[in-house]
């Protein structure tokens, strides 16, 4: 029973990743009063950079910091077309999202000439603690690099939306922007900043998804960028809530993955389902209660 317990553990934690660093991410750039429904193709071009770089250099190292910049400058075009050019938010995310698959579908047939990418090199594992009974959980679940740096970027991103200046500066845009204006805030400057943090985050994640399977797959993120939007919503824009969310959204997942290791006779299909299913219920229990910021979605004009 404690192994069962400790595998269901071990899998939420892993399956939570790829919801919590996009779902941060998002945190960031919502409180800043911009939408990033492009979350998702954030995530699907930081897998393809991250596996594409890791493939090119044999470095995993280098794949991780490809997947990083690749979701920082998709998430520039959204930031230009948002707060520059003024274009509908939710209209630029799904057309972000449109353009990373058919960008990443074209770039594996470039690179690999195949709809899978074969296996690439993956992040090496670290001992955290000295092996024993304890150790060796403790080194299995925080041992993987992804893991801690996400582990560490829950008080991280708290830290810097409620102690720091900037921070408090993002939220004050994502509520008045006219008042930060007057106050000679640059609101453009703090919404550019809010995106790419966002897009960071996602790419990192999108590296996470390519690293843990060690390939890329054009069907990788399988809609994990919208679970990620819904934790954001669920989580109420705090990183803490936004965390409980992403682990909940985990142990869905998790959950699918043990039964199917348990051999538990349930339909393949309703196992699948269950992270998306469970989605709908929650935002739908949220709607209307959760308070977003004021002028999420809202383009500024002076």
């Amino acid at each position: 029973m404690l192994d069962q317990a400790l595998l269901l553990v071990y899998l939420t934690i892993l399956s939570s990743v790829p919801y919590l660093l996009p779902a941060l991410g998002g945190t960031c750039s919502e409180r800043a009063g911009v939408v990033n429904i492009g979350l998702e193709g954030m995530l699907l071009v930081g897998a393809f950079a991250a596996a594409a770089a890791a493939h090119a250099t044999g470095s995993a190292w280098t794949g991780l910091v490809a997947g990083v910049l690749a979701g920082t400058l998709t998430a520039l075009l959204h930031a230009l077309l948002t707060v520059t050019a003024k274009v509908d938010q939710i209209i630029s995310g799904l057309s972000i999202n449109l353009l990373a698959g058919g960008a990443t579908g074209y770039g594996m047939d470039l690179i690999w000439g195949d709809t899978d990418s074969g296996t690439v090199p993956v992040l090496p594992a670290w001992e955290l603690v000295p092996e024993g009974p304890w150790g060796n959980v403790v080194n299995a679940l925080f041992g993987r690099p992804l893991v801690l740096l996400t582990a560490l970027a829950v008080p991280a991103v708290w830290l810097l939306l409620f102690r720091t200046r900037f921070g408090l500066r993002l939220s004050a845009v994502g509520e008045n922007p006219a008042a930060c204006d007057t106050l000679g805030l640059s609101v453009a400057g703090l919404r550019y900043r809010g995106v790419l943090l966002s897009g960071a985050l996602a790419g990192m994640g999108g590296s996470w998804l390519a690293f843990n399977v060690g390939r890329f797959g054009q069907d990788i993120s399988a809609g994990k960028g919208y679970i990620a939007m819904a934790a954001v919503v669920c989580g109420r824009w705090r990183p803490l809530g936004v965390a409980a969310a992403c682990f909940l959204f985990g142990f869905a997942g998790a959950l699918c993955a043990a039964l199917e290791r348990w051999r538990v006779p349930v339909p393949s299909q309703l196992l699948t389902a269950l992270p998306y299913v469970l989605t709908m219920i929650v935002v739908a229990g949220l709607v209307g209660r959760a308070r977003a910021p004021a002028a999420l979605g809202v383009p500024y004009e002076k």
